[in-house]
């Protein structure tokens, strides 16, 4: 029996005894040559596929580590396996198409485009079950890379598509990239996005500038939350409403935005906000005054303090003491003696540059909790306060005329 090195050789022979025609022989062998490989490429693909998910999930699942679950969730080994019956195709072909060479040709490089096509769907599928690797360690706490993996993707993407055009064109790959170097300007402004979204990326993340879980807040732009999620071009921010708000990366470089992650590190939170005394109010302190604030809980520094000047009052003498000096003196005190007041850091109440509305008085100081509902209640209660015994000092507060105050001219 002879050795049949060509398969194809061995089909003609037995074609040939039957008879046939030698132009018959000759395509029909082809034909029978393409079935060959196709059922082959069909029979590897299938087999892999068995083995993989047979096998490669079963071993997978039942391993320790939690890793290369990760690559069967991003469907790796699934996609490595369309490349086994491209591979037998192409190498293949060569049998049963020798004798035509265009669609051998033909078969080649549409096959050779289809491997790069599936390389590329691999290489992303690696990329994501690393990405997925790395959310599942401890440095991942706040610190986004999906830009880079995004970017990554893109990178691979266009490889392929250099090599494709290379395989269709035949043309070398370094011939191409000159040739895009010719058109940097258009293709700087196809990327344009992505080139601004890779430096705002890298700025945000080498500067410490942004972490996933931070809360932002973006003027003018309606961004009062928390950051979500932090892509090559977007960023995303679920605010306090429970609305979703997607910025591009670039806008947190190019425009100010406020970061309350300092804050909520601390442990605290500042109190700044004034109220308005009317101008006519403040007055010089008369004895009536002076003694009723040797009676005033929180004033005993204060008095100290003055007992020289208090003590004149009482005489009837003239002073410099005013009520609204007593007052800011009583607020004070009364700020670093509340027990939701952290009295180890700034605390000052204070007047503001007067205006058309009257004086402001301004308190500053820092709320021992951060979070926010306390952290309103808090601040709320303390100006209760505040409006409530203002009144002791003979002090009135400032607000625009309404109706009712029209209503009681005559």
């Amino acid at each position: 029996m002879p050795n049949y090195v060509d398969p194809s050789l061995f089909i003609k022979d037995i074609l040939a005894d039957f008879g046939l025609p030698a132009e018959m022989i000759s395509w029909l062998s082809t034909v029978i040559m393409v079935f060959i490989v196709g059922a082959l490429a069909w029979l590897a693909y299938f087999i892999l596929k068995a083995i993989i998910l047979r096998v490669v999930t079963v071993w997978v699942r039942k391993s320790k580590s939690e890793y290369d679950d990760r690559f069967l969730d991003a469907r790796v080994f699934h996609r490595l396996s369309h490349l086994v019956p491209a591979l037998v195709v192409y190498y293949m072909a060569s049998w049963a198409l020798k004798n035509n060479i265009f669609w051998l040709t033909f078969v080649h490089r549409t096959t050779a485009v289809y491997i790069v096509v599936v390389s590329v769907f691999v290489a992303n599928a690696f990329i994501d079950a690393w990405y997925m690797i790395y959310l599942m360690l401890p440095i991942s706490q706040g610190r986004s890379i999906k830009g880079y993996a995004q970017l990554s993707k893109i990178v691979t993407g266009l490889i392929g598509a250099l090599i494709i055009t290379s395989i269709l064109f035949k043309l070398d790959i370094g011939r191409i990239v000159a040739g895009l170097g010719a058109v940097a300007a258009v293709l700087i402004l196809v990327f344009k996005d992505t080139i601004l979204g890779l430096v705002a990326s890298v700025q945000l993340s080498s500067n410490k500038m942004l972490r996933l879980g931070d809360w932002i807040t973006v003027p003018g732009k309606s961004v009062d939350g928390t950051v979500i999620d932090m892509s090559l071009h977007t960023v995303k921010i679920q605010n306090f409403d429970n609305t979703i708000t997607t910025i591009p990366t670039y806008t947190l470089v190019s425009e100010p935005f406020q970061n309350w992650k300092g804050m909520e590190d601390s442990g605290v939170r500042r109190i700044k906000r004034s109220f308005l005394i009317d101008i006519r109010s403040i007055t010089l302190m008369d004895a009536e005054m002076a003694a009723r604030l040797k009676s005033m809980p929180l004033m005993g520094e204060y008095l100290k303090a003055n007992s020289d000047e208090i003590d004149r009052i009482i005489k009837g003498e003239a002073t410099t003491l005013t009520n609204l000096g007593a007052f800011r003196a009583f607020l004070s005190a009364y700020l670093f003696n509340h027990e939701h007041i952290d009295n180890k850091r700034s605390l000052i109440v204070r007047n503001l540059d007067p205006d058309q509305n009257g004086m402001p008085v301004e308190l500053y100081a820092f709320c021992r909790t951060n979070q926010w509902v306390p952290y309103e209640q808090i601040q709320s209660t303390i100006f209760d306060y505040v409006f409530a015994v203002i009144g002791e000092f003979n002090l009135t507060v400032f607000q625009s005329p309404t109706g009712a105050d029209f209503a009681k001219i005559k």
